[in-house]
């Protein structure tokens, strides 16, 4: 068992959110179901908490009803290898959800994700000042993260 595993808090989707997560991560799977008992603040029966996990990592999802909404505060980021996966990513996390700016969504059930592509930080953490510069003001112009644009304006100059 990791030390560290994220809780999401959903309103009654979290078996919903698991299953699609799960079917977009490659070794992925639903781990365990935990479900509500008589008395309980939920109808017995229904699905409290199930554990998943997104490629080998452990997240669990509890419906507790609509007092908290996901925000930005927090976000989860997939490090992709090139463009192609964060196409796929960005295409399929932002279906029923929106695009935010410089490789930010949020997906159908409001939860923030960065979708970034493999070697974006070295642009913009590059040891040249100016390249760096205009990688990052090219992201700033962009909502899905389009690394030839980045290398484009990396380069210029």
């Amino acid at each position: 068992m990791q030390k560290i595993t994220p809780y999401l808090w959903f309103d009654t989707e979290a078996e919903e959110a698991a299953n699609f997560y799960t079917s977009l991560f490659k070794n992925s799977k639903i781990s365990g179901i935990s479900r509500y008992g008589e008395g309980a603040p939920k109808p017995a029966g229904s699905v409290m908490t199930i554990s998943f996990e997104l490629d080998g990592q452990e997240f669990v999802a509890l419906n507790g009803g609509p007092e908290f909404k996901f925000n930005e505060s927090i976000s989860l980021y997939v490090n992709c290898q090139d463009q192609a996966e964060v196409d796929w990513f960005w295409e399929k996390l932002t279906e029923g959800g929106e695009e935010g700016p410089c490789g930010w969504l949020k997906d159908r059930y409001g939860l923030s994700w960065q979708v970034i592509p493999s070697g974006l930080g070295e642009m913009i953490a590059g040891p040249d000042a100016a390249k760096s510069q205009r990688a990052l003001q090219a992201m700033f112009q962009m909502k899905k993260i389009d690394l030839n644009q980045m290398r484009l304006a990396y380069e210029q100059g």
